[in-house]
């Protein structure tokens, strides 16, 4: 059965069944974030494999050599299947970017930290609106509208 559903993750996620079940996904985050382990915890159930949270304090320069816009930062960093994903993104549009991987586009990037994007819900308080940027060679676009 288990094989059955990686096979079934492999094939949405259009990459070998053998990396759906392999890494650990990594999640560097700006030290002692508290958010940054809801939004783990969601990409840990929707992609089922094992999180490792990594407290960063050098994550500029890891964003800088991810070819994250400075402007588009937040408080977490993850790079999953050679994609990266910069906060808060929703895993919809993860898994749809790592489906199609558009051509030029290296990663995903919710900036900041806005109010009901996944990992930030807040029990009684309205979600703000907010963009998940494509970024890459070819430069920047929007990829979604929340």
């Amino acid at each position: 059965m288990t094989r059955i559903r990686l096979a079934l993750a492999a094939l949405a996620l259009g990459v070998p069944a053998a990396a759906v079940a392999a890494d650990t996904i990594l999640v560097h985050r700006d030290p002692g974030c508290g958010c940054c382990g809801e939004w783990a915890s969601i990409v840990k159930a929707q992609f089922g494999r094992a999180v490792r949270i990594v407290d960063d304090a050098n994550r500029p320069a890891m964003m800088k050599a991810r070819g994250v816009p400075a402007d588009l930062a937040s408080c977490h960093t993850a790079v999953i299947y050679g994609m990266t994903f910069e906060g808060h993104v929703p895993i919809a549009d993860m898994k749809r970017a790592l489906a199609q991987r558009p051509k030029g586009v290296s990663g995903l990037a919710v900036a900041g930290m806005p109010l009901g994007s996944p990992g930030m819900e807040v029990r009684g308080r309205p979600a703000q609106a907010f963009e998940v940027i494509a970024f890459g060679r070819t430069g920047r676009r929007v990829f979604a509208r929340h």
